[in-house]
C-alpha cells in the first residue's frame, strides 16, 4: 500500500475514494479512529491508501480532479 493523500478534511477524502471506486481502484482510509478520537477539530490528517500497482492510475484520477495531496 502506498499514500496517494493526506486531508484534516473528511469531505476531500469521500471524494477521492468515490473518484476510485468509480475507476474500480482499491481505497483504503488510515487513521480514521485518530481522527475521531481528536473530537473533530482537525489535529490529525487521514490518509487514503491504495495498492502499489495502483498507484499511478489514482494519482493520475485525484490531480486531474484538482485535489489537493495534503504533502
Amino acid at each position: 500500500m502506498k499514500e496517494l493523500l493526506r486531508s484534516t478534511d473528511p469531505t476531500i477524502i469521500a471524494f477521492a475514494s468515490a473518484l476510485l471506486e468509480g475507476e474500480d481502484i482499491d481505497c483504503f482510509q488510515m487513521d480514521v479512529n485518530m481522527s475521531v478520537l481528536e473530537g473533530g477539530i482537525g489535529i490529525f490528517p487521514r490518509r487514503l491508501m491504495v495498492r502499489a500497482d495502483d498507484y499511478d492510475a489514482a494519482l493520475k484520477v485525484v490531480t486531474d480532479n484538482d485535489i489537493d495531496l495534503g504533502r
